[in-house]
């Protein structure tokens, strides 16, 4: 089973992931967050950050999400990738999160595109249809 670590400003990784347990209906299995504080430097959280990836990682691989690209929290994530090993994707929602959560048993590439469809997919404009 590929591993996530979702790493994001405050407390958004706990919060997807208490969502994704209620949308589940279980809390999902080797799966951790990296909360980013607004002091934090990224190289000061690497060490942290590469502890969680090692408890993660039984073999398949890890997938970070981060939320927002360019932010610290995605500069951090750019120091831990390993070809193959360690992958990420920024943008994280909780239709992304569920998606991933969903294809964990395939390979780490194909469990990244399902991650990203699945985001790109959960964002949708809906509107009022009233007859007036």
């Amino acid at each position: 089973m590929i591993g996530i670590l979702i790493v994001t400003h405050g407390t958004l990784g706990d919060s997807l992931i208490a969502c994704a347990t209620h949308v589940l209906g279980r809390a999902p299995e080797q799966t951790m967050t990296l909360a980013v504080g607004s002091q934090d430097a990224p190289e000061d959280l690497v060490p942290s950050a590469l502890h969680l990836i090692a408890a993660l990682d039984t073999g398949g691989g890890v997938l970070v999400l981060s939320d927002m690209y360019g932010a610290t929290p995605s500069n951090l994530v750019a120091r831990l990738l390993q070809t193959n090993q360690v992958e990420a994707v920024a943008g994280v929602n909780l239709p992304m999160l569920v998606r991933a959560l969903t294809y964990r048993e395939r390979p780490l590439a194909e469990m990244v595109e399902k991650a990203i469809s699945g985001g790109r997919e959960g964002v949708v404009s809906f509107r009022c249809e009233r007859n007036a």
